[in-house]
């Protein structure tokens, strides 16, 4: 049985659809580099907002495609902590202003930024606003753990969704990338089981360090291979679904 090919890097100029071009949903999924703890690597957001897009757009009863992982993005609050890169605002916005203009030029109309990384929520929201008006197009973006809120919620044992470096996060990675993670150290790390909350509906600028000295929030220690697969299907599975939803790409 034949796999349809859906990452875009992998396609030969003579293997994209140019009739399918209107219907055509487009993932950019973005990640980021930056710390995870003592028992993660610096690749965790890239590494699995890329497999969410690559099973979504498999799982999709649509035509998808899913575009080279943006893996730098918004991390100024891990900036403290040895292998972190980010970007600024201005740049984030340039960029996917520049693959959104291309994207229009070859007669894309459906396009998703796929967020994988909590530092870049409130951005890509901005983002999607200003471009949406400029390039007159629905231009849509998701952060996949809160798509999939409750399947999540169901699944995981010590926290009611995904924070850092947490048990879902080690979860996923201890499925797809065993040897990255430390187990040992999984279940030693100090964490607050909690974090990144704002009192009273206030907002300021953290460092990672105002909710953990270790940089990890959640509870690691209950992390496992099996339940990493159930998070990684839930999440496609709910992201499918909606990608399939006409009302989400109308213009009016």
């Amino acid at each position: 049985m034949t796999v349809r090919q859906t990452r875009w890097g992998r396609l030969k100029t003579t293997e994209f659809d140019r009739t399918a071009v209107a219907r055509t949903v487009v993932i950019l999924p973005i990640g980021s580099t930056e710390q995870h703890g003592p028992h993660l690597p610096v690749e965790v957001d890239s590494l699995l907002v890329t497999e969410v897009a690559k099973r979504a757009a498999l799982a999709a009863d649509a035509s998808v495609l899913v575009l080279p992982t943006l893996w730098v993005s918004l991390a100024e609050h891990h900036m403290s902590d040895a292998g972190s890169l980010t970007l600024d605002f201005h740049t984030l916005l340039a960029f996917v202003r520049c693959v959104m203009r291309s994207l229009q030029r070859q007669g894309y109309q459906r396009v998703l930024l796929l967020n994988g990384h909590g530092g870049n929520m409130a951005a890509l929201t901005v983002i999607v606003d200003l471009l949406g008006v400029e390039l007159a197009m629905p231009l849509v973006t998701a952060t996949y753990w809160m798509v999939a809120a409750q399947e999540f919620s169901r699944l995981l044992e010590g926290q009611s969704n995904l924070l850092h470096a947490c048990e879902a996060e080690t979860s996923m990675v201890m499925h797809l990338r065993p040897e990255l993670v430390d187990a040992v150290t999984a279940c030693t790390v100090d964490a607050p089981v909690t974090g990144f909350l704002q009192a009273g509906g206030m907002h300021r600028w953290r460092n990672i360090a105002h909710w953990s000295r270790t940089g990890v929030v959640g509870t690691p220690h209950l992390a496992s291979a099996q339940k990493g697969a159930l998070l990684l299907d839930a999440a496609a599975k709910a992201l499918a679904g909606y990608l399939i939803q006409d009302r989400l790409w109308e213009t009016q």
